[in-house]
């Protein structure tokens, strides 16, 4: 076991971590990282090291089951914690899951090769940031004055399928799925709070299943001495997800996006004086 590559797992699951649950590009900020200080296709093959920014996002997305259990355990009928608004009738169902998931699962089948092969990149990243940022600043600007759904369990199927597909700018390294899936909930008329929700929920089986695809596709890159550098970063990614998903839901209806907009403008910007 290699002690450096341990610490370059290490430090990339707290990135990962940290940034997972607001609207600023995990991967993004991964990439940036890890092309300016570890370069880890060195240390293994650009499969591997591809495929690891995608696995470790499964330490931060088992924050999200820790988080939300009642509320899984709900969805699949196997606890019943009721809200106001189950008791009048509303609760968010887990087709509305599914719906929701459509749209990036066929397109990311589909684009799976190109994405892998030409998009993680630092250029990209820098595109998707600047890209994600326009759409959050518009999404607070054009919102409804008063959010027509307040909580996750009145929003419809129809808004679940349109958040699904905004949730498919995140194809492209940069763009953020929460910043993408959030700002499509805001203009839809959904509060900040119910957009994150949904969007937390949506993350579980996209990221299971976006890592389980890149594994088996990269499988014979695969080697036991990997081993260590996957379960590092992704016992890291899940420590740090636990403290950031809190803060983000504590704060997300109070700052809304654009200073997570801001945020990612100087960032595309200082990438654009350091790269170019």
């Amino acid at each position: 076991m290699n002690l450096w590559e341990i610490f370059v797992a290490i430090v990339l699951g707290i990135v990962e971590g940290l940034t997972e649950f607001a609207p600023i590009s995990s991967t993004g900020h991964m990439i940036i990282v890890d092309d300016l200080l570890f370069r880890s296709k060195e240390l293994f093959s650009p499969p591997v090291a591809n495929t690891f920014k995608v696995v470790i996002q499964l330490g931060s997305i088992m924050a999200v089951v820790v988080v939300f259990k009642d509320r899984f355990l709900n969805l699949l009928g196997l606890k019943k914690n009721i809200t106001v608004d189950q008791r009048l009738g509303d609760r968010l169902k887990l087709g509305q899951i599914i719906v929701g998931l459509l749209p990036f699962g066929v397109l990311g089948l589909i684009f799976e090769d190109v994405i892998d092969t030409y998009l993680f990149s630092v250029q990209t990243v820098m595109i998707g940031l600047m890209g994600g940022a326009v759409l959050m600043i518009a999404a607070d600007g054009f919102r409804p004055k008063r959010p027509t759904t307040e909580t996750v369990d009145q929003m419809s199927y129809k808004q679940a399928l349109y958040m699904g597909l905004f949730q498919c700018f995140a194809l492209c390294p940069g763009f953020s799925r929460m910043g993408s899936t959030l700002s499509g909930g805001v203009l839809l008329g959904m509060s900040h709070r119910a957009a994150s929700d949904f969007s937390f929920m949506m993350a579980v089986p996209v990221m299971m299943g976006a890592s389980a695809v890149s594994l088996l596709k990269n499988w014979e890159y695969m080697t036991a001495g990997a081993l260590p550098f996957f379960i590092a970063g992704f016992m890291s990614a899940f420590l740090f997800a636990l403290v950031s998903i809190r803060f983000f839901l504590r704060i997300i209806q109070r700052v809304k996006l654009v200073p997570f907009a801001i945020y990612r403008i100087l960032l595309a910007a200082l990438i654009w004086l350091l790269y170019f």
